[in-house]
């Protein structure tokens, strides 16, 4: 698979991206609670004010996968890198690219220096769980996800 290239993504890639995030979210039956507009998505990355960057897996100019993470800060730990989504298509799984995106995104929070890098995952989320340990990560069994929808 050394065909494959990661790099930042650009406005152009906002379109196969949107669509990855809405296959993963069939993939946790929440299709339905995807509500972002191309247009916003679009704006919200690239306008005056962008609020998220991403790394993009890319082969024969198709978007395979998406690491997306955007800026948090912990007034414990400092800046830290939010890692919201990151996704391969189905027919592209099991080939390193969720590895390979990964660990741009970690090597991207190391260079900008932020404390660390933080996520969620799904606890019957068992592949990506799996993924996630070969990191040694932290899973906290101690907060609850809370949000509160503006309407």
């Amino acid at each position: 698979m050394d065909d494959i290239v990661i790099r930042k993504a650009v406005q152009q890639d906002c379109g196969p991206m949107l669509q990855l995030i809405k296959e993963l979210a069939d993939y946790e039956k929440a299709l339905h609670e995807v509500m972002l507009t191309l247009e916003q998505f679009i704006e919200d990355g690239f306008g005056n004010s962008p609020v998220w960057g991403a790394f993009v897996a890319e082969h024969n100019g198709e978007i395979l996968g998406i690491s997306l993470y955007y800026d948090r800060y912990s007034t414990w730990k400092g800046r830290r890198l939010y890692l919201e989504d990151l996704v391969v298509t189905e027919k592209w799984r099991g080939k390193q690219i969720g590895k390979k995106l990964f660990e741009a995104t970690m090597e991207y929070g190391k260079s900008c220096q932020y404390s660390g890098m933080v996520f969620q995952v799904l606890k019957w989320n068992e592949p990506a769980i799996n993924f996630y340990k070969k990191y040694s990560p932290k899973f906290d069994n101690e907060w609850f996800n809370v949000s509160i929808e503006f309407k």
